[in-house]
């Protein structure tokens, strides 16, 4: 038996890649402007403007009014405005009013959407169908 255990992590403090949270926006906090991050960041508050970051937790009191460009989003709160993400996990207790593209996307039953959902993949397939433009004969 041992009195010294490995803590294990929780699902708030790290993600998929083990990375703790490096930074917090506390729920009484209020942002009126860009925000770009590296690393790891939960938004507790309220951010008025764009975000671009990697990986973001949006908890369940967590607002933002504008667009998202991250590497990996989870979603517990509300986001008005367009997402773009190559992972994005849409929790029960979400709120999403704007387009999403996502490579990856998995939904709780009961989160709401509110806009176009496309595969980034999709986007790429579409655009190595066209065909190539001609050389310039000059």
């Amino acid at each position: 038996m041992s009195f010294f255990r490995k803590k294990e992590p929780s699902q708030d403090n790290t993600g998929r890649s083990g990375e703790v949270i490096s930074s917090i926006l506390a729920k009484d906090m209020r942002v009126n402007g860009e925000v770009h991050f590296k690393g790891k960041a939960r938004l507790d508050g309220i951010v008025e403007g764009n975000i671009r970051g990697e990986h973001l937790v949006l908890s369940e009191s967590g607002r933002v009014h504008g667009d998202l460009e991250l590497i990996n989003l989870i979603c517990y709160g509300t986001v008005e405005g367009n997402i773009k993400a190559q992972q994005v996990t849409i929790h029960e207790t979400a709120v999403v009013h704007g387009n999403l593209a996502a490579t990856s996307l998995t939904v709780e039953p009961g989160a709401r959407l509110n806009g176009e959902i496309t595969s980034s993949q999709q986007q790429a397939a579409a655009q190595s169908s066209l065909p190539a433009p001609e050389p310039d004969k000059s």
